[in-house]
């Protein structure tokens, strides 16, 4: 009977916000934007949204550094769907996750 020993380590301690310090890939765009898209976008922004905190500016739903991936992809999906910058944040400012994006002129 053979044993082995087996060690862990705790994990590393987490340093710009991701794992290990591995910076993770940004979130995949959708090859085209549908209304589904824009409105799961909506909801990252808003959930996502920046909040001042003693050490900076973090996300307000999990405290990383901002912005998140997911703030970052739903305003890559917004600018796609035709929306500009000032149409996101005055979604964010209104603070309705299910808010409907305005029309595309």
């Amino acid at each position: 009977m053979s044993t082995s020993t087996r060690t862990v380590r705790p994990p590393a301690p987490r340093v710009g916000g991701e794992p290990n310090g591995e910076v993770l890939r940004e979130i995949p765009l959708p090859p085209y934007v549908t209304g589904e898209d824009a409105q799961f976008a909506v909801r990252a922004v808003v959930v996502h949204a920046p909040r001042r905190w003693s050490g900076g500016t973090v996300c307000r739903n999990d405290a990383s550094p901002h912005p998140c991936r997911l703030h970052r992809w739903g305003r890559r999906v917004l600018a796609l769907r035709g929306l500009r910058p000032a149409d996101i944040d005055a979604l964010i400012e209104r603070g309705d996750p299910a808010a409907v994006p305005p029309p595309v002129a």
